[in-house]
């Protein structure tokens, strides 16, 4: 309906006007009374959020998701208390009544919402929204530089340094190990879909009916949330660790997209998640009452932080650097740390 209204010069329908549409909707398709009516409301919101960019804001066109990459999620909204959270232990939902999940802790605050996602391994996970007031954290008035890396993960202008963990490394022979199979199981699978086809079976197969291929991806899919989760893990600690030692955090503004040009060093860079450790730092500060300022990355690695001389382009195998001027001996890393702790400018 949007699309036609676009194409015939119309003026696209509100959040208000489709989710009056729902009720029609619902007797012509019995089964979307199976869901939750606020989930449906939510999707209705997410749609006019997308058409309300496009022919108010000329952002894109809202495009339809491929099925294979589909997320398998949805939101339910808090109204009238048909959101509780019973103990520790069970949950209450819309439509699924009280659900038993595993978890040490209650959620604190009024719920407003929560997200019910299944990952491509089929564990499912409730992420439950509260609104609360969170307690600002004591001021100290220490003042850090953060200089993002690849041998170190973070390393401070005081000479800090949190170590790169590679655990997709830890676990790649285990993941290649199903990889290889996965690539053979479809092959073979695809081969018979097409036999299928050619002899005109009434109902051929689809690859969701080969339980080995389905066993194979789910075993990938598997080790590759568990590197997610890990490296998650460990990026929460590292911003946790910053935002209670520091008040003030100034962090570089790093074009990644840039940097993964280099087909040497695309890999390591996307794995480091510098953008990923960028915004749980800054949205923890936000929460903490502490101060994030981005700073240009440019010549922080070839500056003196000592007496301020240039002394041209290192290279990346160039790790320690003696200044010509003041001779001061200086660790790369930490003295691009310490310019951008002294940068003033802003990004």
């Amino acid at each position: 309906m949007q699309i036609k209204r676009y194409d015939n010069g119309g003026k696209y329908i509100n959040a208000f006007g489709m989710n009056y549409l729902l009720k029609p909707l619902k007797q012509q398709y019995p089964w979307l009374k199976e869901a939750d009516s606020t989930s449906l409301t939510a999707v209705s919101q997410q749609l006019h959020g997308a058409f309300q960019k496009f022919f108010k804001k000329n952002a894109g066109f809202p495009r339809f998701k491929a099925r294979r990459y589909a997320r398998m999620a949805y939101e339910s909204k808090a109204v009238n208390g048909n959101i509780v959270v019973i103990d520790s232990h069970h949950i209450k939902i819309p439509k699924l009544g009280a659900v038993y999940y595993r978890g040490g802790q209650i959620p604190q605050g009024k719920i407003k919402l929560v997200t019910v996602k299944c990952t491509p391994v089929g564990h499912y996970y409730v992420a439950v929204t509260t609104e609360m007031d969170i307690k600002p954290l004591e001021t100290i008035g220490a003042i850090v530089g953060l200089d993002l890396g690849l041998t170190n993960s973070v390393i401070t202008s005081d000479g800090t340094k949190y170590p790169t963990v590679h655990f997709d490394k830890k676990l790649a022979e285990k993941k290649h190990y199903w990889e290889k199979r996965l690539a053979r199981r479809r092959l073979l699978a695809e081969k018979a879909i097409a036999w299928d086809k050619h002899l005109k079976v009434e109902n051929p197969r689809e690859l969701g009916d080969f339980k080995n291929y389905v066993k194979a991806k789910q075993m990938v899919a598997k080790y590759s949330e568990k590197v997610a989760n890990q490296r998650h893990d460990y990026l929460h600690k590292i911003s946790k660790a910053i935002i209670i030692d520091y008040d003030v955090i100034k962090l570089e503004s790093l074009r990644t997209k840039n940097m993964m040009r280099n087909h040497k060093l695309a890999r390591a860079i996307a794995n480091q998640s510098w953008r990923m450790l960028r915004t749980m730092i800054e949205y923890k500060a936000t929460w903490y009452g502490k101060q994030v300022i981005i700073v240009s990355p440019y010549k922080t690695s070839q500056i003196c932080s000592e007496c301020g001389y240039d002394d041209g382009y290192h290279g990346l195998g160039v790790r320690d650097w003696v200044c010509p001027q003041c001779h001061y001996h200086h660790d790369r890393d930490i003295n691009a740390a310490i310019n951008i702790c002294q940068a003033k400018s802003l990004v």
